[in-house]
C-alpha cells in the first residue's frame, strides 16, 4: 500500500473542501457528506470557519482505499491566508489543484501554479462543477495550457490519442512508443513525478461525479516516496488544541519517532541547543485525532512536548524549508483599549506569531506600539476575532502602510573599521545588485592568508543575523549580493564583537556611497468588466502606474491583465464594484517587488535620516594617541588600513573628446546610440564620415544633432485583418497572408527609402525565442514568448521615439496613446493602405514608362553580326 501526503489547494471559492469531503466520503473515512454552506464540512473545524465558509487554517484527514494510505491536508484558498497554505506545500508528496469550471483559471490559481512548480511538487488537477454552466472541457483545457502549462492533459478519454499525447512528453518515451504502439503506466507515473505531465480530471464534487475515477487515477500514476533509515522531520505548522497544549506538526521524512524520544534543535532566535522529549504522537483526522506510541516516515502527526519549535524548522536529517515567497506587504498598528497594557499583551500575541509566523509582530518601544504584517481585509477580521476570543481584548486596526524595501543600482565597496582603544577590525565588502526576487545573498573571495577562516566565517555570520536597512527610507536591504573582499583583525585586540561592529558599518558605508533604488509592492491583477466601462479600467490604471496587456474582448465582456503597485490599488476592487454596479470582478495576487512608481514623493514623505540612525550607523571609529574617535562615512577610504578592493578608474583627461548626442529625454554617445539600433534592427551600414578638420585639444566641440532617420513601424496582423485583400486571403491561407503583406511592404519601403520594421506576435508559441530577419529591404520581427507585438511595440517607441523621425502603423487605440506619449506620429491601418497603394501606382506608371522608352529604342541582338 502507498502512504502519501497530498495537498489539497485551490482558489476561494472553488470547491476544494467540497472536494476534500467527497474524497473522505467516496474512501468510507467519513459516514456523511458534510457541506460548506451547511456549516458541517469534516474539515472546517473551527467556528470562524464555519461562520465565514472559507478555510482559515489548514486542515488533517487520513483515508485509505485499496491501494492507498493518504493524509490529506486541506490548505486555505484566500489569498489573505496563503502564509498557512505554503507553509504546507513543504510536507506534500503530490498536490491536487482544484479549479472551477464556471471562473476557470484565475489570478490566484496561477499564484498557486507557480508555488508548485517552484517546489517541483508532482500535480494533478481536477475541474469541479462542471454540472454548472461552463464553457466546456476543450476551452477549459486551452485555458490551462495557455495559463498553466502545456502538461496538462485530460486523463478522462485514455485512447491512442491521449497515448501519443503522453509520449510527446519525453523524447525516449516517444521512440518506446514508435517502436511498441504502448506507454506502460510506471513511464506515466515518471512524467508525473518529474512534473513533465499532469493530469486533469473532470467532474463535480458536490454530486460526487468524478471522484471515483479521480481516487483510480491517483492510485495508478502515483510512486511512494523513499526513505532513509535515520531519523528525520519537517515542521510545517505550529497550534494549540482546546486545552491550550502545544502542538508541533510534523511530517517524518526519515526513521520512526517514538514516545519519550528525545528531540535535539535549535530555536529560532536562540544559538545555544535545546533537548526535549515527546510527550505524545497525535495522528489527526479533522478534529479527532489518536494518540499512538510510534509514527514511520511518511506520517504526518503532531508532537506534544516541545516548546521552542518554529515552522519550517528541520529534525535530524532534515535541512530547513526555504524562505517562503508569499509575504505580508502592508504593517498595521493595533489599537488597543485604554486600560490595556501593551507591554502585557505582546508576550500574548507573541503566541499567535509562533502559529504565524508571517505576522511579524514589531513592538515599538518608543511610542509603545504594537504593529503587524497582514495580507488583506479578511486576515485582519480574523485576528481581530481571534485576539478576542483568546485574550478577551477587542482591538482595532489603522489604515495600514506599505512595506518598501531597498536596493542598489550598480556594485559599490562598503568598508567598515572600528577601533576603539584596544579593539581593531576592518572589513571589506562587495556590494552588487541581482535580479528581483533574489533576496540578500553572501559569498567570500577573500583568501584565507589575508584573513584566518574563523573570522571570515564569523564576518559572514554577522551579515546573515540581522535585517539590513536601506538609506533612503530605512526599508529592509533585497536583491543584493554581499561579499567578503579583505578584511583584518590584530592577535591581540581583536574581539567576535569587533568584527560584527565592522561589519555592520561597512554595509552602511557601501549603501551611503551607492545609487539606491526604492522597491515597492506590485499586484498582479485580472480585471473583467462589461466592453463599455472598458476606458474608465484603462484610465483608472493609467493613472495608478499600472501596466496591462491588451484587452481581451468579446464585446461584451473585456478582460484586462498586467500588474499595478499596491498602494495606488488597496481600495480598488470596491471602486470597480462601485462603477460597473456590482457587474465587474477584480482578482489579484502579489507579483512581487519594483521600482518605486514615486520615489521622490516616498522618500520624502518618510523623512529619514541615514546619518541619524545611531543603530545602524555608516560611519566607523579608528584610533590615533591612546583614543578612538569616529570618523564619518564619506572620510573612512582616506583612513582605511587595507587597499580598497575595486580597481581605480582609468583617467580619461587624455582622452579626445567626442561630440555627443543630447536629447530631450536621452545623453548618449554614437557607441551607445549604435548599440541600441543594432540591438533592435541588425547591423547598421555608416555614410563615410565627412571631412572635418582637426579641433585644438583645449578646444571643445560642439554638441552636432545628427540627422533624423526615417522608420515605420508596422503591426503586422494588425495590417493583415484590416486590409480587406489581407484578410480574405487570411480565411484560406494566413502565411500566404503573412507573404503578401511582406512583398507589398518591401515594395513600400524601397520607393521611399525609409527603415520599416514589420511586427508579428508570436508570444503564444510555446518556448519561442523571438526571430528577426532581413526580408530585402525591411526587417521582420516574430516576437518571443509571452511577448505581444504591441509589447514589443511600445518598447521601441520608447526607445526610439523622441530622438528619431518614427511612424507607427496600427489601429489599435492603446498603442496610439503610447506612440502620443513618446511623441511620434500615428499613421491607422486605413492610411498606410492608402499611402502604400499611391506608391504602387506610382511604381507601376515608372516601370510603363520605362517600359515604353525601351520599346521605342530596341537594342539589338548581340548575337547577330552586323
Amino acid at each position: 500500500m502507498k502512504r502519501l501526503v497530498l495537498g489539497i489547494l485551490a482558489h476561494v471559492d472553488a470547491g476544494k473542501t467540497t472536494l476534500s469531503e467527497a474524497l473522505l466520503y467516496t474512501a468510507g473515512a467519513i459516514p456523511a457528506l458534510g457541506r460548506v454552506d451547511h456549516r458541517d464540512a469534516h474539515l472546517d473545524t473551527h467556528a470562524l470557519e464555519r461562520a465565514r465558509g472559507i478555510t482559515i487554517f489548514s486542515k488533517q484527514a487520513l483515508f485509505e482505499t485499496e491501494q492507498l494510505s493518504v493524509t490529506l491536508l486541506d490548505t486555505p484558498g484566500h489569498v489573505d491566508f496563503s502564509a498557512e497554505m505554503e507553509r504546507t506545500l513543504q510536507v506534500l508528496d503530490y498536490a491536487i489543484l482544484v479549479i472551477s469550471a464556471t471562473d476557470g483559471v484565475q489570478a490566484h490559481t496561477e499564484t498557486l501554479w507557480r508555488l508548485l512548480r517552484q517546489r517541483q511538487i508532482p500535480t494533478f488537477v481536477f475541474l469541479t462543477k462542471m454540472d454548472l454552466p461552463n464553457p466546456g472541457r476543450a476551452a477549459l483545457m486551452a485555458q490551462l495550457h495557455k495559463h498553466l502549462d502545456e502538461g496538462c492533459l485530460d486523463f478522462t478519454e485514455q485512447d491512442e490519442d491521449w497515448l501519443e499525447a503522453i509520449a510527446m512528453r519525453e523524447d525516449t518515451l516517444l521512440d518506446k512508443y514508435l517502436d511498441t504502439g504502448k506507454v506502460d503506466p510506471r513511464d506515466i507515473s515518471g512524467l508525473i513525478r518529474l512534473g513533465k505531465l499532469f493530469p486533469c480530471f473532470f467532474g463535480s464534487a458536490l454530486h460526487l461525479d468524478g471522484v471515483t475515477e479521480f481516487l483510480q487515477g491517483l492510485a495508478a500514476y502515483t510512486e511512494a516516496p523513499t526513505y532513509g533509515e535515520d531519523f528525520a522531520a519537517r515542521v510545517f505548522k505550529i497550534a494549540r488544541d482546546p486545552q491550550g497544549n502545544r502542538l508541533t506538526y510534523v511530517k517524518l521524512t526519515g526513521g520512526t519517532l517514538h514516545v519519550r524520544d528525545p528531540i535535539a534543535y535549535y530555536p529560532l532566535h536562540g544559538e545555544e541547543l535545546v533537548e526535549e522529549k515527546v510527550t505524545q504522537l497525535r495522528l489527526y483526522s479533522g478534529e479527532k485525532f489518536q494518540a499512538v506510541s510510534q509514527v514511520q516516515a511518511g506520517q504526518v502527526c503532531a508532537l506534544l512536548g516541545l516548546s521552542q519549535t518554529w515552522p519550517g524548522q528541520g529534525f535530524g536529517t532534515e535541512p530547513p524549508a526555504p524562505a517562503p515567497l508569499l509575504e505580508p506587504v502592508v504593517t498595521y498598528r493595533l489599537v488597543l483599549p485604554p486600560d490595556c497594557d501593551p507591554q502585557l499583551l505582546l508576550p500574548k500575541l507573541r503566541l499567535l506569531e509562533e502559529e504565524d509566523p508571517q505576522l511579524h509582530l514589531d513592538w515599538d518601544a518608543e511610542n509603545r506600539e504594537i504593529h503587524a504584517r497582514l495580507m488583506g481585509q479578511v486576515q485582519i477580521e480574523v485576528l481581530k476575532q481571534l485576539i478576542a476570543e483568546r485574550f478577551q481584548v477587542e482591538v482595532a486596526v489603522d489604515a495600514g502602510r506599505i512595506l518598501y524595501k531597498e536596493t542598489i543600482a550598480a556594485p559599490v565597496e562598503g568598508v567598515g573599521h572600528f577601533e576603539p582603544l584596544r579593539h581593531y577590525a576592518e572589513v571589506h565588502l562587495l556590494l552588487e545588485p541581482l535580479p528581483q526576487g533574489s533576496g540578500v545573498r553572501l559569498d567570500t573571495r577573500c583568501p584565507e592568508d589575508v584573513l584566518d577562516r574563523n573570522w571570515q566565517r564569523l564576518i559572514l555570520t554577522h551579515l546573515a543575523e540581522k535585517t539590513h536597512r536601506g538609506v533612503l527610507t530605512g526599508a529592509p536591504l533585497t536583491d543584493v549580493k554581499l561579499t567578503l573582499m579583505s578584511g583584518r583583525a590584530h592577535l591581540k585586540h581583536t574581539e567576535g564583537g569587533d568584527f560584527r561592529q565592522a561589519t555592520y558599518r561597512a554595509v552602511r558605508q557601501g549603501l551611503m556611497g551607492a545609487e539606491s533604488i526604492l522597491l515597492e509592492p506590485w499586484y498582479a491583477f485580472t480585471l473583467t468588466l462589461p466592453a463599455e466601462q472598458l476606458g474608465r479600467a484603462i484610465s483608472d490604471l493609467q493613472a495608478m502606474s499600472g501596466t496591462f496587456d491588451a484587452p481581451e474582448s468579446d464585446g461584451e465582456w473585456a478582460t484586462l491583465t498586467g500588474t499595478a503597485p499596491v498602494a495606488a490599488m488597496k481600495d480598488y476592487p470596491l471602486t470597480v464594484a462601485a462603477y460597473t454596479r456590482g457587474r465587474g470582478k477584480f482578482a489579484c495576487s502579489l507579483h512581487g517587488y519594483a521600482p518605486c512608481h514615486n520615489q521622490k514623493q516616498v522618500v520624502a514623505a518618510a523623512n529619514y535620516d541615514p546619518e541619524a540612525d545611531l543603530p545602524n550607523t555608516p560611519d566607523s571609529v579608528f584610533c590615533a594617541h591612546g583614543a578612538g574617535f569616529n570618523v564619518k562615512w564619506n572620510e573612512v577610504p582616506q583612513y582605511m588600513h587595507l587597499e580598497s578592493c575595486l580597481a581605480a578608474p582609468k583617467s580619461s583627461d587624455d582622452a579626445p573628446l567626442r561630440p555627443r548626442v543630447v536629447t530631450r529625454n536621452l545623453d548618449i554617445d554614437d557607441k551607445e546610440l549604435e548599440a541600441i539600433f543594432e540591438k533592435a534592427f541588425g547591423p547598421i551600414r555608416h555614410r563615410e564620415e565627412q571631412f572635418r578638420s582637426p579641433l585644438a585639444p583645449s578646444t571643445p566641440q560642439r554638441v552636432i544633432a545628427p540627422p533624423k532617420q526615417q522608420y515605420l513601424i508596422v503591426d503586422g496582423y494588425n495590417m493583415i485583418f484590416a486590409w480587406d485583400e489581407l484578410k480574405a486571403l487570411a480565411k484560406e491561407d494566413l502565411d500566404a497572408a503573412r507573404q503578401r503583406l511582406m512583398d507589398t511592404l518591401a515594395n513600400y519601403a524601397s520607393y521611399k527609402q525609409c527603415r520599416l520594421v514589420l511586427v508579428f506576435d508570436g508570444y503564444k508559441v510555446k518556448g519561442n525565442r523571438g526571430t528577426t530577419f532581413d526580408y530585402h529591404s525591411i526587417q521582420v520581427v516574430f516576437t518571443k514568448e509571452n511577448e505581444t507585438g504591441d509589447m514589443y511595440i511600445e518598447k521601441l517607441i520608447q526607445e526610439i521615439g523622441r530622438n528619431f523621425a518614427v511612424r507607427v502603423a496600427t489601429s489599435d487605440g492603446l498603442i496610439q496613446l503610447s506612440a502620443l506619449r513618446a511623441g511620434v506620429l500615428r499613421v491607422t491601418a486605413g492610411e498606410l493602405l492608402h499611402e502604400v497603394e499611391f506608391v504602387l501606382e506610382q511604381m507601376a506608371r515608372a516601370i510603363e514608362a520605362w517600359n515604353k522608352k525601351g520599346s521605342a529604342h530596341p537594342q539589338r541582338d548581340k548575337r547577330t553580326k552586323p
